[in-house]
């Protein structure tokens, strides 16, 4: 299971589940602890991680094809998780240990700066490749964090982006061995602990008001993939 820990201004959220797919109890975990951040009033920076050689792999496709009929309220839950990160009120990084798919990849852009580890692990989004066109919401989020060549270079075409490839590109901030992408990580964040929370949360929620909306927005009772 995931867990959350804290060293001084850095917490840790640890994905530790195997791939890290975002079954109920996954985004039950992560919810709740980006509300008790969002919540919380000391100097705080989070860094979000993986496990082994996944960051996250996403959607969990096993659930979904055994609850079909909540289709709509599990991707729901999802866009809530992203636009939490989006906005959280404090600095954000993704330590991007390994793979990163799909549902994964967006989660990473959702952090305010991303660090990837340079020997092993693709970023991805293979929508293109297994026939499932992004939500509105996804979308937006993708929109609002990377660069137009970015979006067609990774949305239209499924591509598999090493971590120089998605450096070049503008999708992570920096790359790092394995042993040193959380440190890196943290360096990038641990100084900006001290802004002003409403300050950072008036900011955030301003720059990225309109993929904030769409993935607030209710999906149709009826989606399907």
């Amino acid at each position: 299971m995931p867990a959350l820990t804290k060293d001084d201004a850095l917490w840790t959220l640890s994905l530790d589940e195997g791939e890290n797919r975002f079954s109920p109890a996954f985004l039950d975990f992560v919810h709740d602890t980006l509300d008790e951040i969002a919540a919380s009033s000391e100097p705080v920076a989070l860094l979000t991680t993986g496990a082994d050689k996944f960051f996250s792999n996403g959607l969990d496709l096993e659930w979904v094809m055994g609850n079909a009929e909540k289709l709509a309220w599990y991707v729901d839950r999802i866009h809530a998780m992203f636009e939490k990160v989006l906005t959280l009120p404090v600095p954000t990084v993704a330590a991007i240990n390994g793979h990163a798919f799909g549902g994964g990849a967006m989660l990473a852009i959702a952090h305010d700066y991303r660090v990837m580890r340079e020997d092993r692990g693709f970023f991805c989004f293979p929508e293109a490749d297994i026939d499932i066109p992004f939500t509105e919401g996804m979308n937006a989020l993708i929109q609002a964090k990377l660069t137009p060549q970015a979006q067609i270079a990774s949305m239209t075409t499924g591509r598999r982006f090493s971590a120089a490839d998605a450096l070049a590109a503008g999708i992570v901030d920096a790359t790092a061995p394995e042993a040193d992408v959380v440190a890196r990580a943290a360096a990038l964040v641990t100084p900006l602990a001290g802004k002003k929370r409403t300050t950072i949360g008036a900011i955030k929620q301003r720059m990225f008001a309109s993929a904030s909306t769409a993935l607030l927005t209710p999906l149709p009772a009826d989606l399907t993939l």
